[in-house]
């Protein structure tokens, strides 16, 4: 098997996929629909296991599809994993390895190619609908050069940021308790030379000109409805296009309207579930409506694993990671990076098929490269493969032989896929809080270094198929081949690290930590605001 790259502006009738004998070959540019999940469990999911919360949306594609059972997500937090799924490279390699927060100067580095400035410059237009989290400007208000415009989508509908509980009334914070110490001492210095420029001014004592850029403000409680109402509108007006829905379901605070508020056997969480699943729905019906089902890549995914953290009293807010260890934050255990992969294209992929080999949210970049006729960058290691061949049942394993987790800058663990058996060794784990609770509730997110995790010399073992769950590490008394594994895994981590260049932290405490010039604004900076009802600038 086999595809002809499309050249730019060649025919396209000239240029036919040959697909397996059993598929029907094809002579277009398919479409390319990508919707990603945030913070979502791959136990929260029907076709997943999950006999509670109602996906018949998800489920569907499951069944018209190809689902993933060892889908790896390359990051344990937002910002990396998506920096990660862009640009098919570990967030390491652009260094976008930490947190993204509101007015910070850090953000996805512009020369980064993401995988929709490759399908722009094949003819396709792009948009990206919901959440961006790679940042929006470097050094001042106007620059917009984080922003998703300049990462090659020609469209852009929702959140630079991300939805967050420390924006809520009465709720807990998601940041760390020791980098919120940190980020409010830079935060009361900057606020102190921010009050005395303006009282200055005022006096005109020295003459200041605040840079201004105005932003809508965002009706959160219809979010899920303008997003929706935009994907349509997106899908009839574009062709060939590629649409990322990136949904801000379900990351706390659980924004969910109120048709579908207890509606679920899970609380609040169940509830934002299910009402992303029915926004999932009507995205496929404009499909159908539109007569594009057939001819459209549609995909399926989740950021990372679920919060498991997220608790409000003894109710729990965050995802169920399902038989897996860990959640959001833990870059080793399998709970935080194992999630759900679906890929449905009709009469091109086989339907109602699992596919049980290690894959990456990184391959989705060199896959759909592939199906565009575009060609991944050559100046620079990329770490994700076409899918396609293991989709469609060509070859029966996956590229990837290693996969390295990583929390920040560290290298927590790397799973190594050695024909039929899968391996997994632990450098770092996190200590949780209280002792055997398997997460860290003290701290409200595990950490990656620090006193907060264990080192393990030598690294803790364990054999993924037969202990998926990691809950018997091995030893040189259970298994003979301990030293050779390790031995090995060692060896491809010095090989991995020679592919590395020092690159800047784009998420430092510097960069992160809040700059005024550069907080998006409702009005005329430092006046910001907006009325809570009706959105109108005050």
């Amino acid at each position: 098997m086999y595809i002809i790259p499309f050249a730019e502006g060649d025919d396209i009738v000239d240029n036919i996929q040959t697909l397996p004998e059993s598929h029907a070959s094809v002579s277009y540019k398919p479409n390319i629909l990508i919707l990603l999940a945030d913070d979502l469990g791959i136990g929260d999911l029907g076709c997943y296991g999950n006999d509670t919360i109602r996906t018949p949306n998800i489920d569907r594609l499951s069944r018209e599809g190809v689902k993933l059972t060892q889908h790896i997500a390359a990051a344990p937090l937002c910002t990396p994993s998506r920096a990660a799924f862009l640009t098919g490279r570990y967030a390491i390699r652009s260094g976008e390895v930490g947190g993204q927060w509101v007015g910070g100067s850090g953000g996805l580095p512009p020369n980064e190619t993401t995988f929709a400035k490759i399908m722009q410059q094949q003819g396709y237009t792009t948009g990206l609908i919901g959440k961006w989290h790679q940042g929006v400007n470097c050094a001042s208000r106007n620059d917009f050069c984080h922003h998703p415009l300049n990462h090659g989508f020609d469209y852009f509908y929702g959140m630079p940021f991300s939805l967050m509980n420390d924006c809520q009334n009465k709720k807990s914070s998601e940041i760390d308790k020791v980098l919120r110490k940190k980020l409010w001492f830079y935060t009361q210095t900057i606020a102190l030379a921010v009050l005395t420029l303006a009282i200055a001014r005022l006096t005109h004592l020295i003459s200041v000109r605040w840079k201004i850029i105005n932003f809508l403000p965002m009706k959160v409680k219809r979010s899920a409805s303008l997003m929706l109402r935009e994907a349509v509108s997106f899908i009839e007006r574009h062709g060939p296009f590629l649409l990322f829905v990136s949904f801000l379901h379900v990351h706390t605070p659980l924004v969910t309207t109120e048709e579908f508020r207890g509606e679920s056997r899970h609380g609040l969480y169940g509830d934002n579930v299910e009402e992303m699943d029915l926004m999932v729905g009507k995205v496929l019906d404009a499909l159908d409506k539109e007569g594009l089902t057939n001819t459209t890549l549609t995909y399926f995914a989740s950021d990372h694993g679920g919060f498991l953290e997220a608790r409000d009293g003894n109710v729990q807010l965050g995802g169920w990671n399902g038989i897996y260890k860990g959640g959001k934050a833990m870059a080793g255990w399998e709970g935080g990076i194992r999630v759900p992969g679906i890929f449905r294209w009709p009469g091109v992929l086989p339907a109602n098929t699992i596919i049980d080999e290690p894959t990456s949210l990184m391959d989705i970049y060199s896959t759909v490269t592939y199906l565009g006729g575009g060609t991944v960058p050559q100046d620079r290691v990329i770490d994700g493969r076409n899918m396609m061949p293991l989709l469609q049942g060509t070859v029966q394993h996956s590229e990837h032989e290693f996969m390295f987790h990583y929390c920040g800058l560290h290298l927590h663990a790397v799973r190594w896929h050695q024909k039929d058996t899968l391996w997994k060794a632990h450098y770092m784990t996190p200590i949780f809080q209280p002792e055997g609770t398997g997460a860290c509730y003290e701290t409200g997110l595990c950490p990656c270094s620090g006193e907060g995790v264990a080192h393990h010399h030598p690294p803790l073992l364990f054999d993924l198929s037969r202990d998926p769950s990691e809950a018997k590490p091995l030893s040189h008394d259970t298994e003979p081949l301990f030293n050779t594994v390790i031995n090995r895994i060692d060896g491809a981590v010095a090989e991995h690290r020679r592919t590395l260049t020092p690159v800047p932290q784009q998420l430092s405490a510097y960069n992160i930590m809040w700059k005024p010039w550069l907080q998006p604004c409702f009005g005329t900076f430092p006046f910001c605001w907006c009325d809570k009802e009706n959105g109108t600038i005050m």
